[in-house]
């Protein structure tokens, strides 16, 4: 472990999660966005593959469009004061979702060409991820600069794709007992297959993955504090420098 992680890890732990969009801080386990497309497509591993690819086309090359359309009505501060939100929340909300929109007409035509007719099973929930709050949550409150944008929309890919691949395999195992069509077992739970069944599986998927995350941050913060308590000479050494 590097210094100034760890130093970073003892000073503020949940900023440091904060920034792992994959595991500690996933967007559909810790904050509840994307759930519609994951409750009721997730159903298998192939649409799970399709729905994963659709936001990984769309969501950080939309941050990107946003993030140079939003200078139009820019923001002054990260955290800008509520009189100037409220004059340029409406704007900078077309701005977003307009940009997701510009993207996926761009974007449906390789999806077509990779999944063909199987993309219509997808049904209205694919074009809805133009305005998916995974895609548009808090970016139009925010000054994002292009790094950011770039940064933060392929972590949040990553870690939505995960629990999409995820969900949707434990979802065909236990709904038809296979996984990609692959016959493993007999059915287990059928119900799993339908909507309210997903939300039931996303339930237990999230309650174990936040167990495992929290587990996981008091375990860094533990190595962090050893890591510390062994090195005090070198790391005053370097601060010295």
């Amino acid at each position: 472990m590097k210094r100034h992680v760890a130093e970073m890890i003892t000073r503020d732990p949940e900023k440091f999660a904060h920034h792992d969009r994959v595991f500690k801080n996933n967007p559909v386990v810790m904050q509840g966005m994307g759930l519609a497309p994951l409750v009721v497509l997730a159903t298998s591993g192939r649409n799970a593959v399709m729905l994963a690819v659709a936001v990984a086309l769309l969501l950080t090359p939309s941050r990107m469009l946003a993030c140079l359309l939003s200078r139009l009505c820019p923001l002054r501060d990260e955290r800008p004061a509520p009189e100037e939100l409220e004059k340029k929340l409406l704007p900078r909300a077309f701005v977003y979702s307009g940009s997701a929109a510009v993207v996926y007409l761009a974007v449906y035509p390789i999806l077509n060409a990779l999944f063909g007719t199987d993309l219509l099973t997808l049904g209205i929930y694919l074009p809805l991820l133009v305005v998916e709050p995974l895609l548009t949550y808090r970016f139009g409150r925010v000054q994002e600069t292009m790094h950011k944008a770039v940064s933060k929309g392929l972590r949040i890919t990553l870690g939505y794709a995960l629990i999409l691949l995820l969900l949707g395999c434990v979802r065909e195992w236990l709904a038809l007992g296979s996984v990609f069509g692959i016959p493993l077992s007999r059915s287990v739970l059928p119900m799993a297959g339908m909507p309210a069944g997903g939300f039931i599986v996303l339930g237990v998927v999230c309650a174990i993955w936040r167990a495992l995350a929290r587990s996981r941050q008091k375990y860094l913060k533990n190595e962090a504090r050893g890591y510390l308590a062994v090195h005090p000479q070198e790391n005053r050494k370097e601060a010295e420098q």
